[in-house]
C-alpha cells in the first residue's frame, strides 16, 4: 500500500502569506515529506512567510503571475511520489484525509483523481464533486443562480442531492482547490492546460482524463476546510472575467458535432452573464455591512 509517505503536495499560491502557515502545517501533521509551494510573483512575502512556517518546504518562485493551472504543472514536475495532492493556499488538511485519498488510489487502479469533502469555514458543504453540465442544464445554473441558488439546474450541476458521505468512484470531475493525482495519469494527459489562467482547468483535466479511460473519484473519509477565494477576491472583476473566459474555453474544446455550432450562442450568453456578475458584486460592495443592534 502506498502510505502518506509516498505523497508529494504541491501549493499554488499568489499573494497568500496569511493562509500558507496553517496550510503548511495541515500537510505536515499528516506525514507529507515532500511539500512544494509554487508562488506566482506574490507582493505579500509569501515566499518568506512559507519558508518561515516550514523550514524544510521547496519554494519554486515563477517570477510571474502564470495562473493555478501553469503553476500546479511546474509543482508537479520536481515532486518525485507517485500520488500527488495538489491544492490551494487557503485549505487546511482535516487529519486522516492523506491517508484516506491514497488509499482510494491504492484500492482502484482505474482513479486517476480522487477529490475529499470540502466544507467552509462555517462547517457547511462545498459541493466540490459536480456533473459536467449539458447546455439547458449551463444556462439554467448560469442565470438562475446568479438570483435563486437553489434552483434545480444549479441543484443538478453541483450534485447536492446525492449523498456525500458516501464515496464514489466514477464521478464527473472534482475541485481541483484540493485533489490528489495519480502521477502516472497526470503526466500522461500533460497535466493541466495552461491556456486557462484561472477556473475550469480542473474540469478540462478532469475531462482529458475520462477521455483516455481514466476514472475520477470522490472520497469523504478525507475532509478539507476551504477558506474559498483567498487570492481572488483581491481582483474580483478580473477573476469573474477569467471564469467565463475559461467556461468559454472548455465549450469549444468539448463541444463536437452540432454541438459546435452552438459556440457563438454560448459565448453571447458568457458575455451577458459576466456583465451580470460584475454588476451583482458592484452591488454587494456597496451594501452597508448588517449590524447586530
Amino acid at each position: 500500500m502506498t502510505g502518506p509517505m509516498a505523497v508529494g503536495a504541491v501549493v499554488v499560491s499568489y499573494n497568500s502569506a496569511a493562509y500558507l502557515p496553517d496550510c503548511l502545517r495541515s500537510l505536515r501533521s499528516e506525514g507529507v515529506g515532500e511539500v512544494v509551494v509554487v508562488d506566482n510573483a506574490s507582493s505579500d512575502g509569501s515566499p518568506a512567510a512559507a519558508r518561515a512556517a516550514d523550514a524544510d518546504v521547496r519554494v519554486v518562485e515563477t517570477g510571474a503571475n502564470l495562473g493555478f493551472g501553469s503553476g500546479a504543472n511546474r509543482g508537479v514536475a520536481v515532486t518525485t511520489g507517485d500520488y500527488v495532492l495538489i491544492l490551494n493556499p487557503d485549505t487546511v488538511v482535516e487529519p486522516g484525509t492523506v491517508k484516506a485519498l491514497a488509499d482510494a488510489l491504492d484500492r482502484d487502479p482505474g482513479l486517476a483523481v480522487v477529490g475529499p469533502r470540502m466544507e467552509n469555514v462555517d462547517g457547511t458543504l462545498y459541493p466540490s464533486v459536480r456533473r459536467f453540465p449539458d447546455l439547458t442544464v449551463a444556462f439554467g445554473h448560469a442565470f438562475l443562480g446568479l438570483v435563486w441558488p437553489a434552483n434545480p439546474y444549479t441543484r443538478r450541476y453541483r450534485m447536492l442531492d446525492a449523498d456525500h458521505d458516501r464515496a464514489l468512484g466514477n464521478v464527473d470531475w472534482v475541485s481541483g482547490a484540493c485533489a490528489m493525482v495519480r502521477r502516472s495519469a497526470f503526466d500522461a494527459v500533460g497535466g493541466f492546460d495552461e491556456a486557462y489562467f484561472m477556473y475550469v482547468e480542473d474540469v478540462d483535466l478532469c475531462w482529458r482524463l475520462g477521455r483516455s479511460g481514466w476514472r475520477i473519484g470522490y472520497e469523504p473519509a478525507g475532509r478539507v476546510v476551504h477558506a474559498l477565494g483567498g487570492s481572488s477576491r483581491l481582483v474580483p472583476y478580473r477573476m469573474i472575467a477569467e471564469h467565463h473566459r475559461s467556461l468559454l474555453r472548455f465549450v469549444v474544446k468539448s463541444s463536437e458535432g452540432p454541438r459546435r455550432a452552438l459556440v457563438p450562442l454560448v459565448a453571447a450568453g458568457l458575455a451577458v452573464r459576466t456583465l451580470a456578475a460584475w454588476a451583482q458584486h458592484a452591488a454587494e460592495a456597496r451594501r452597508p455591512p448588517s449590524t447586530v443592534g
